[in-house]
């Protein structure tokens, strides 16, 4: 042992005069001064105490298996932690893989399509991006994405039916299933992202699945942290999009409906802050700091797109959800009986637990010109930004 740290030792001081040999005969020795042995050695000991581990870099888990994160805070850092995101190819989920990457994260993409994750492999550093296909009824397959993580996140969702999966195939039997292969599997964390609305009174499908699936992720996974976000906005949202697109749809219930959007990167921050916290069970509420109407929020659009506001009558409920109907007819997806329902469903006002997961969250109007500037016209591209008056 002692013979081979000799012989590396004198490898070592052979490449050191190697390269000193080349230096000198490219800088003048005034240059080679500052090079010297001794001032090698002291940027050496101001790199190895700077890369010194401290307290909180140790994360105990639940079951007291203990993550250390080493190396420099970044993209090439390593935070010890191996994470699984179901549903990463969605709108939320690219997000929240790109931070998570970011911190140095081993990240499991599971995916259904082939084109649907190739953005997400340049996000992490090289083997950080894990792809595994998965289907959400495959047993085995789900077990084999998540038997090496130590936390599991479950953003699966669907926001519209079709004839392959119902909500309650997406949002309890496959949200349950999820839960309970990570607990037979020994994962130490699952976080499962339902809907500041979830409930099981509600007149639509979509929220009263979302509650049923918390009740069975809780049944399955009772230390299961349930996360409640708002109507989330971003750059290939279906909000904001959706409004400079086809305002006539957001005119229903003649625009009185209460809304909290919440930017999707503080939704996403919060969810990359709670693997750093051993244990979080409960739920957690992740609301829009403004409640807004959909009335302003059509006004806000038009002002920030410099185009009119739109001149299309309020369509009665009853001949919404028939043409909604209508609609189900195409192949793609375009808007469904239970989003016309939704359109007159006020966001529940409950406190948000920002605090919690060490966010403040931004509002609307700081980020909707950066979405929204794409709808305006040549002319108009460069024009200031003005908001409307918000009703008190």
């Amino acid at each position: 042992m002692k013979s081979h740290i000799n012989l590396t030792a004198g490898k070592f001081r052979l490449a050191f005069l190697r390269a000193s040999l080349r230096l000198s005969l490219l800088f003048p020795s005034s240059v080679m001064a500052m090079l010297s042995a001794s001032h090698v050695l002291r940027v050496q000991r101001v790199t190895i105490s700077r890369g010194k581990r401290a307290l909180h870099d140790l994360v105990t888990l639940p079951d007291r298996k203990p993550i250390v994160s080493y190396g420099t805070p970044g993209y090439s850092a390593v935070s010890g932690h191996v994470v699984t995101v179901f549903g990463c190819t969605g709108f939320l989920g690219r997000y929240l893989v790109s931070k998570l990457a970011r911190m140095g994260t081993q990240v499991i993409v599971p995916y259904r399509e082939e084109d649907e994750k190739r953005h997400l492999k340049p996000m992490g550093d090289l083997g950080q991006i894990v792809s595994m296909e998965w289907d959400i009824r495959n047993e085995e397959q789900i077990a084999e994405c998540l038997r090496h993580s130590d936390i599991v996140y479950n953003l699966v969702g669907r926001e519209y039916e079709t004839k392959n999966f119902k909500y309650s195939d997406v949002h309890v039997s496959g949200a349950e299933r999820i839960a309970k292969i990570a607990a037979q599997a020994g994962v130490p964390r699952l976080v499962h992202v339902s809907h500041l609305n979830a409930s099981t009174s509600s007149t639509s499908h979509f929220y009263r699945t979302k509650a049923e699936g918390e009740e069975r992720v809780r049944d399955a996974f009772p230390a299961a942290t349930i996360v409640r976000p708002g109507q989330m906005y971003g750059c290939e949202d279906k909000f904001l999009n959706n409004m400079a697109s086809w305002p006539i749809w957001w005119k229903l219930n003649h625009g009185e409906t209460k809304i909290r959007p919440v930017h999707v990167m503080d939704v996403a921050q919060a969810l990359t802050n709670l693997m750093t916290i051993p244990q979080f069970p409960g739920t957690i509420s992740l609301p829009g700091p403004r409640t807004l109407t959909t009335e302003y929020l059509l006004d806000m659009v038009s002002s920030l797109t410099y185009t009119p506001p739109s001149s299309a009558p309020v369509l009665p409920k009853s001949l919404a959800l028939a043409l909604a109907k209508v609609a189900q007819a195409p192949w793609w997806p375009l808007i469904s009986p239970d989003e016309v329902e939704r359109r007159y469903i006020d966001d529940v006002d409950v406190p948000g637990d920002w605090e919690a997961v060490g966010v403040t969250p931004d509002e609307i109007e700081n980020h909707a010109i950066t979405y929204l500037r794409r709808y305006r016209s040549a002319e108009n591209f460069v024009r200031p930004v003005v908001f409307p008056a918000r009703s008190s």
